[in-house]
């Protein structure tokens, strides 16, 4: 069985001291056909990733990967974007000209608050529901192809306020979905979270895939959220577990931005 790992963070992230060619490395040992370079990208000067991300060395590290690992894995060019419905028209600026082949959306901040101290003082029901709407805004004005980790509020809220009652914030979840299914928006199966024990699931949880699929909704890509080459295509047996059972047959890759099928 290969894998495709679409959600992967080098030393073109703030985050990350990993290089590209050590993923690569470490994700042709596993068996991964293909990968998608998905660094993190802000244009808020008020947020950490703001700053870090080169375009040129970034695809300057891309070509070099390319070029020394030919026919051996195939290498895509992708960015994380940082709640791209704020500051949308900086982001296109940033953006034009810039030859993609996939774009994760992401909720980091809540008010330029990151997720961790944007708990505080505030009631489980609040906090996830606060996150739930920014992430309606995301998909409702956002020019992305992949909501990425949908529930990612719970891998701050998990040990101090506890998980999300999915029955609670089904309407929002639904809404959310819908828009994305509208817009052609997919959703992802991060895998970070069966990393963690402290979480032991997926981004997002049996619940919402499930729904996803029921409200008609197809493209799904899984991404290891690596941070480090070890952790590239990380518990996608789980991962692919998960999607059948959720009642998907196929995952999906991109190409320019196009998405084509990938049978798991």
């Amino acid at each position: 069985m290969e894998w495709i790992d679409y959600h992967l963070h080098t030393n073109h992230s703030f985050d990350s001291k990993a290089s590209m060619e050590e993923v690569c490395r470490e994700a042709i040992r596993k068996g991964v056909a293909e990968v998608c370079f998905t660094e993190h990208y802000s244009v808020n000067t008020k947020l950490p990733t703001y700053g870090h991300m080169n375009f040129e060395d970034y695809f300057y590290s891309i070509q070099q990967c390319r070029v020394k690992f030919k026919n051996e894995i195939i290498i895509k060019a992708g960015i994380e974007l940082c709640e791209p419905h704020l500051m949308k028209d900086t982001y296109t600026d940033k953006l034009s000209g810039i030859e993609l082949d996939f774009i994760l959306g992401s909720v980091h901040n809540i008010n330029e608050e990151k997720l961790r101290s944007y708990m505080y003082h505030k009631t489980p029901e609040e906090v996830y529901n606060d996150f739930f709407e920014e992430v309606y805004r995301l998909v409702s004005y956002s020019d992305i192809d992949v909501i990425a980790h949908f529930d990612l509020m719970k891998r701050y809220g998990m040990t101090s306020i506890g998980n999300y009652n999915f029955l609670k914030h089904r309407d929002i979840i639904e809404r959310i979905l819908t828009k994305a299914i509208e817009r052609n928006i997919g959703l992802e199966i991060n895998t970070s979270g069966l990393r963690n024990e402290k979480i032991n699931e997926a981004f997002p949880g049996m619940d919402i895939l499930a729904m996803y699929k029921s409200l008609g909704g197809e493209i799904l890509t899984i991404g290891s959220d690596s941070h480090d080459a070890k952790s590239v295509g990380g518990h996608f047996k789980e991962a692919r577990k998960i999607a059948k059972e959720a009642g998907f047959q196929y995952i999906f890759k991109f190409d320019k931005r196009k998405p084509s099928k990938f049978v798991i």
